[in-house]
């Protein structure tokens, strides 16, 4: 062979196993950190255990909790909103409000609210805190004085969580979701932290459930089961590993980055200082926490931001893979938005453990995650095709990638079955673990390409939320 051929091979094979290298490194990363929070989530869970039964919580909280306003936004919710609401009334809590938001909703949400609950036009002082699109009224009824329904021009989510921040008249508010459902001691869960270190804690946040599936009464989840359709399937493991354990390790090692716009629990005061919730993000649920993080260094205040794995949130995932596929890339966007907009946090030691852990985790597993991996998949495979990576390098690409990824998720599945045991049947523990180990294999690659649109959407700088279909709980038709 001629030594400017042998020359040039020695090279590309070099620059393969690099690109091998930075692949199989980044995926080992991801593992690292993983089962470090699996071990945090353990130990947080072990730490505080569950108070079994809401009649225990009632007599230990009730004469001190706070009152609390939920506010939640809804738009175009018609299907949905009059069992939310049923469901945020029934709640089991001493003394709250529901700020129900309608954000200029092109359906009929405000009439069958108005109509279902028989409310009528009523004056609420407001003051100017935040700032947020004109409201047009507020609709209430002296049958249902917890109940106040504000009527305001279209300007989005955080829009209307800003409006519902300045109507409240408590110093805690509950940002919920209009389409999703509370469990009955949700709040007397959440609100634990702000009642054990009242001082330190301006936000706390409950876990996610996937409702699809399960049997849903006057407003409650009776019998919970789970979907047969398989994307639902699949995010019920994803928000297993999304909550039990990244949220619950990185709520104890106090790096906690996002509390889902779902359900999260704030001061009031702190929020109001930070100015709300921002516009012009789709990720504003993750950017206020980041806001009450910088806020609260910059200002060298101690705080606390918890997660609490009891309380629950059920709410409707999508089951078509487009409407998934949307959702999807507008969690990248909204991620890659905040991580540039507040990147001066990333690895400054001003920021403490939500400068390195937290904004380490970003970097690592919404920054460049998703890149890598969809590189990896293309390049490792092709390259050992091309005869320019030996064998022993496929090997250990394919074991970061499906191996551990298996690991994690039956790891994550145990411990909800050690501590929480929301899956009465051993039958649905099965399927679960049987998803666990499907997932890997065409699914984790469908969800990166999710997240690769995305990122071109975050560069062409583009801002809408796209269409959420829903069915409704209890099946009704859809939309």
């Amino acid at each position: 062979m001629l030594p400017g051929i042998a020359s040039a091979e020695s090279w590309m094979t070099s620059a393969a196993e690099g690109i091998a290298l930075v692949v199989i490194v980044t995926g080992l990363l991801q593992v690292a950190f993983y089962i470090l929070q699996l071990v945090f989530a353990a130990f947080a869970l072990t730490n505080r255990p569950p108070v079994p039964r809401g009649a225990t919580l009632w007599r230990r909280y009730s004469d001190q909790a706070p009152a609390i306003s939920l506010l939640a936004p809804a738009f175009n919710e018609e299907v949905t909103v009059v069992e939310s609401v049923r469901s945020l009334l029934a709640l089991q809590y001493p003394d709250f409000e529901v700020l129900l938001i309608n954000d200029g909703s092109k359906d009929g949400t405000l009439a069958r609210v108005i109509d279902e609950f028989g409310l009528s036009r009523v004056e609420r002082f407001v003051d100017d805190r935040v700032a947020h699109a004109r409201i047009r009224g507020f609709y209430a009824s002296p049958a249902l004085p917890r109940l106040l329904v504000i009527d305001k021009e279209n300007g989005g989510k955080a829009d209307a969580l800003n409006a519902g921040i300045n109507a409240c008249r408590t110093s805690l508010f509950c940002a919920i979701d209009a389409d999703s459902i509370l469990e009955t001691d949700a709040l007397l869960r959440v609100v634990r932290p702000f009642i054990d270190d009242p001082d330190l804690t301006i936000a706390a946040g409950g876990t996610i459930r996937i409702a699809n599936g399960c049997t849903i009464d006057a407003g409650r989840v009776t019998d919970v089961r789970l979907p047969t359709n398989f994307f639902a399937l699949v995010q019920i493991m994803e928000y297993l590993r999304a909550f039990l354990m990244a949220r619950l390790a990185l709520g104890k090692m106090q790096a906690l980055t996002v509390i889902s716009g779902a359900f999260g629990l704030f001061k009031r005061q702190q929020v109001v200082e930070v100015g709300g919730y921002s516009h012009g993000t789709v990720g504003e649920d993750m950017e206020l926490v980041l806001k009450l993080h910088r806020h609260m260094r910059d200002m060298n205040q101690p705080y606390r931001i918890e997660f609490i794995a009891e309380p629950v949130c059920w709410t409707e995932c999508p089951e078509d893979a487009k409407v998934l596929g949307r959702q999807r890339s507008r969690w990248q966007r909204g991620a890659l938005e905040c991580f540039v907009k507040h990147k001066a946090m990333c690895f400054n030691p001003r920021y403490g453990r939500i400068g390195f852990v937290g904004f380490g985790q970003i970097l690592l597993v919404d920054v460049v995650g998703p890149l890598i991996e969809v590189l990896g998949y293309i390049l490792v495979p092709l390259l050992y095709a091309l005869g320019l990576l030996a064998l022993p390098w496929l090997l250990a690409f394919l074991s970061v990638t499906f191996t551990f990824g298996v690991f994690v998720s039956v790891a994550t599945l145990i411990l909800e079955e050690i501590q929480l045991r929301r899956f009465p049947r051993a039958r649905e523990l099965a399927i679960l673990a049987l998803v666990a180990v499907v997932e890997n294999f065409g699914y984790r690659q469908l969800s990166n390409i999710w997240r690769l649109q995305g990122w071109w959407q975050f560069l062409r700088k583009q801002q809408s939320w796209g269409t959420m279909t829903r069915k409704g709980f209890g099946g009704a038709s859809p939309t």
